[in-house]
């Protein structure tokens, strides 16, 4: 996957001193493109709030596809494409898109929690509109290959903005854990509590509270706390804990050898 993203964004082009962000991003722009499926368009509206940084961000990609951004139909070729939303499974032209969008783009990049992790779609019915019949959502993982996932509920501005620069810049190691990230499919507090603390691996650190938007996760007495009437299935506590990052096996050496 490394590889992956390497060849299609190093710039081969020899340069007598580093480029600025600004002027790499201008004379490598890349194609993106924006699909929307079965979620709030949240995500897309915490883009927008960037505010100033547009003008960054509009210097180093060229948006080329998305039916809430161009006047376009047909699906052209893309270097990146940012898909919102989980995959309803009755619904037939979403998941045409969504195999179409995997052949056409480099990188496939699920944007934001539902698209990640499925969020709270995976148990919901009827998805956000009078459609009874529309009744099974997932990630897009369970459909396609991800390259890419930027979680969040929505995810913060500053992280979409930093992504696509990171990406328009060849900044591997900012990219590393959002390719991990689409590795993952825990979706709530619950996992947390399953994997990490009842493992005895927690270390106590609160970054999973501090982390989480509805306050579905707190801090008791040392440990998480969770609530899970308050959790929207984000992910974002299991995404940002320190100790989801190591395989179990692993730590349970690391801690053999201090003992």
């Amino acid at each position: 996957m490394l590889s992956k993203i390497k060849n299609i964004f190093t710039n081969k082009e020899s340069k007598a001193e580093p480029e600025t962000t600004q002027q790499k991003a201008k004379g490598q722009k890349l194609k993106v493109g924006y699909i929307h499926l079965s979620g709030c368009t949240g995500d897309l509206m915490s883009f927008t709030e960037n505010y100033d940084d547009l003008v960054d961000l509009l210097h180093a990609v060229d948006i080329v596809y998305g039916t809430t951004l161009i006047d376009r139909w047909d699906m052209p070729e893309m270097d990146i494409v940012l898909i919102e939303g989980s995959v309803c499974l009755e619904d037939e032209h979403s998941i045409k898109e969504l195999k179409e969008a995997r052949e056409k783009a480099d990188l496939l990049v699920a944007f934001g929690s539902c698209a990640s992790t499925g969020g709270f779609t995976v148990y919901a019915k009827g998805g956000q509109q009078a459609q009874p019949q529309h009744s099974s959502f997932v990630p897009l993982q369970y459909i396609v290959d991800v390259d890419m996932a930027i979680p969040g509920c929505p995810p913060s501005p500053e992280s979409i903005k930093k992504v696509i620069l990171a990406a328009a810049t060849n900044d591997m190691e900012y990219l590393k854990p959002f390719m991990e990230f689409a590795k993952n499919k825990e979706a709530c507090g619950c996992d947390l509590q399953k994997k990490i603390v009842n493992q005895s691996i927690c270390i106590g650190c609160g970054t999973c509270a501090a982390a989480c938007p509805t306050r579905a996760m707190t801090m008791k007495d040392g440990r998480p706390l969770f609530n899970c009437d308050r959790c929207v299935k984000c992910g974002l506590c299991y995404y940002q804990c320190t100790r989801s990052w190591w395989p179990i096996d692993q730590i349970r050496k690391d801690m053999q050898k201090e003992q």
